[in-house]
């Protein structure tokens, strides 16, 4: 998979499929485009997908701090790279949905669909802040395997894992192979995030997915997410914290319904 220079920094990419509409996915904290493998098959036969590695994870260029605005001129600079002009379609997860919104809003004439399966809503309250300056204390003294269980205890719970033991392990690998530095700056900036005057602001056609085994960011939240945004869709899944990977044949099924209308 090749690199490119966008705004300042090598990220990772690649660009496959034979769509004519063009589909962005936004990876989870702690992901890589990796994350979206198992999906692929069925998104390129729909799509022109474009994934990557996010600036600090994967293979491309670590950091020591990040901000949302970082973070969208990344993606608008890589789509001006790769000489995407045309508006996107763009799919987001966890932290993903997040970063995706902070885009449509700097952005809004670039992306024309959004989904976003477990997006965050509000100021970041005492235990928010608590848990990722917790996390974020622990990786930079120990390094990622001292926070393994304290992060997937919540993420990936036992029942998710046990559907499909291979696919835990491997998205445990990647997990663990993530660049504590690099790590500790995502986990500081999004105890600092509050997207809840950015939701009234979005333009894009959106759907809002709720995961029912998603014990950080519940169906409830979610709900509440699709009620700030104007015209915004709502939907449950029988899915955990990273629906991409967790159940990546219901995102696939369902990405292809809500961007082709299917």
């Amino acid at each position: 998979m090749p690199w490119i220079e966008a705004n300042g920094a090598w990220l990772r990419y690649e660009l496959s499929g034979s769509g004519s509409e063009t589909l962005v996915l936004m990876h989870e904290a702690g992901g890589c485009l990796e994350s979206f493998d198992e999906a692929m098959p069925a998104l390129n036969k729909e799509f022109r997908v474009l994934r990557y590695d996010q600036r600090g994870f994967g293979f491309s260029e670590k950091i020591r701090e990040l901000s949302l605005d970082v973070v969208a001129n990344d993606l608008a600079g890589l789509l001006d790279a790769l000489k995407i002009t045309t508006s996107v379609f763009a799919a987001g997860f966890a932290m993903g949905s997040d970063l995706l919104v902070a885009f449509a809003t700097r952005y809004p004439q670039r992306v024309s669909k959004l989904l976003l399966a477990s997006p965050n809503m509000g100021p970041p309250g005492d235990a928010r802040v608590t848990r990722n300056l917790g996390r974020a204390a622990l990786v930079e003294r120990e390094g990622m395997r001292a926070a393994m269980d304290m992060s997937q205890d919540v993420a990936y719970p036992e029942h998710l894992r046990a559907r499909d033991p291979e696919r835990f392990r491997r998205y445990r690998a990647r997990w663990l192979c993530n660049t504590p530095a690099s790590f500790t700056a995502i986990a500081k900036m999004m105890s600092t995030v509050d997207l809840e005057s950015e939701y009234p602001k979005l333009k894009a056609k959106i759907l809002v997915i709720g995961a029912k085994h998603d014990t950080q960011r519940n169906p409830e939240k979610a709900q509440r997410i699709a009620k700030a945004i104007p015209g915004a869709i709502y939907e449950d899944a029988d899915s955990g914290h990273f629906m991409n990977v967790q159940t990546p044949d219901l995102f696939a099924t369902t990405a292809v319904r809500f961007f082709k209308g299917k």
